[in-house]
């Protein structure tokens, strides 16, 4: 009995991956099991991580990117990850430094699903499946400067978490360094999430303006240079944007 609640939850796990967003409804017609089991499955997933309700329509359900924590594999045939590997390795040839591509889950955080390493022996390194908070990264601010306010303002109500002396935890100086992030197309990261890690990221966006991913620049502080800091932003946005443009076909 237990295996067949386990065949049955990955039966709705591969159902949701492939129809998302859907409802409890379309789910309890493909399997024709009861609407209460089906439901009842896809809260425990839920609650695992491998689920998440929908955040523009709670009754559908989809994946979310904690996913590639476990599969990184998964996202290799996207055109998310074939429009940015190439732009990435060029990124890290012009800077020789790490080059991360994270996605966010929701506002929960972001994942790491793609990273290309510099030749320095002594380089930032995340695991790909890696996460990290919205509000103390570089690859969060990109995200959450190019989202809806009501997004944002819902970030903000929560309580943020001090990671360091540099985190921002102050609601209104978050807004404050996002219009910054936007007046100048990347964000900046000093030390405010891992300590003695500098980041610069810019945020790819869907054809509708939806920010997908961000690309980063990763250093060790003691490489960072606020000199540098105008040509490593126009470098990182020059980045995303082709991602942006080569995942649309443009």
């Amino acid at each position: 009995m237990e295996m067949k609640s386990v065949t049955r939850s990955l039966r709705i796990l591969e159902a949701v991956a492939q129809h998302q967003p859907v409802t409890v409804g379309e789910l309890t017609k493909i399997f024709g099991l009861p609407k209460s089991t089906v439901q009842r499955t896809l809260v425990t997933l839920s609650e695992a991580g491998w689920l998440r309700a929908n955040r523009k329509d709670t009754t559908r359900w989809e994946i979310g990117a904690r996913v590639l924590a476990v599969r990184p594999a998964a996202l290799q045939g996207s055109s998310l990850f074939a429009a940015a590997r190439e732009p990435m390795i060029r990124l890290r040839d012009n800077v020789n430094e790490t080059i991360h591509l994270s996605v966010p889950d929701a506002l929960d955080c972001m994942v790491v699903v793609d990273r290309v390493d510099s030749s320095h022996a002594v380089r930032t390194f995340h695991e790909i499946g890696d996460t990290s908070p919205m509000h103390a990264t570089a690859v969060g601010h990109a995200i959450l400067a190019n989202v809806e306010q009501s997004d944002v303002e819902e970030l903000l109500a929560r309580s943020l978490e001090r990671y360091s002396d540099a985190t921002i935890t102050d609601p209104q100086e978050l807004r404050g360094e996002l219009d910054h992030v936007r007046a100048d197309g990347y964000a900046v990261n000093r030390n405010q999430y891992r300590p003695d890690v500098c980041a610069i990221a810019s945020a790819i966006l869907d054809e509708d303006g939806t920010p997908l991913a961000a690309v980063a620049i990763s250093m060790p502080s003691s490489r960072y240079d606020d000199a540098r800091l105008p040509e490593w932003g126009r470098l990182v946005a020059e980045a995303a944007a082709e991602i942006s443009a080569r995942r649309l076909g443009s």
